[in-house]
């Protein structure tokens, strides 16, 4: 198993940076709040030259989001992204990464993609959105597929991200109830302790 996917699965938690002001400071803040995976998406400003500047810290893991094409697989690789993940199934940018070395997650809702996202080498499925279906949802698609590692993204908050866990998520991305909140520190201190309790 790759080292950034053994660290997500340890975890649990991915912090997902998504068009962020200031993003290095908002790490400093997740940081300090105990989260250890970033996850910045390209469709941010300048996201190559944030992952590669993050990829420099020692505290944290920095894999890239919202990968959609090949050449975006390319982009993220030579910035440092320790993984690539995606909001769904591209079998170009699965084989480009396979071609690379990159650990691949790609985004899957539906059992048959979640089966075809498995087939095809993914590191991890990522249940996207999990706020369509809920962690019941995810209880009844676990049950059949419980040797898919599915990480759970859309909608995750310090509210449910246990309840997730609980049905069968091997870990939570979360984005806006992390990197909006008025006090990021904060929020990330009270989300890690919903995720793994008093640790």
């Amino acid at each position: 198993m790759e080292p950034v996917v053994e660290r997500i699965r340890d975890e649990r938690l991915v912090a997902i940076l998504r068009r962020v002001p200031d993003p290095e400071s908002v790490v400093d803040a997740l940081a300090r709040g105990g989260v250890r995976v970033i996850e910045i998406t390209l469709d941010s400003d300048d996201a190559a030259a944030v992952i590669a500047r993050l990829r420099r810290r020692e505290d944290v893991s920095v894999i890239a989001g919202t990968v959609r094409r090949p050449e975006q697989v390319d982009e993220a690789v030579r910035a440092g992204a320790e993984a690539c993940v995606s909001p769904g199934l591209v079998p170009e940018v699965v084989e480009r990464c396979r071609s690379l070395g990159v650990p691949f997650v790609p985004g899957a809702l539906t059992p048959t993609e979640v089966e075809r996202a498995w087939s095809l080498g993914a590191a991890l499925v990522k249940l996207f959105p999990g706020s369509a279906g809920g962690p019941g949802y995810l209880r009844e698609l676990v049950a059949p597929l419980s040797d898919v590692p599915l990480i759970v993204t859309g909608g995750i908050d310090a509210t449910n991200a246990r309840a997730f866990l609980d049905a069968g998520a091997v870990a939570v991305g979360a984005g806006s109830s992390l990197t909006g909140a008025e006090d990021v520190e904060a929020a990330a201190r009270e989300l890690v302790a919903a995720v793994h309790g008093s640790r």
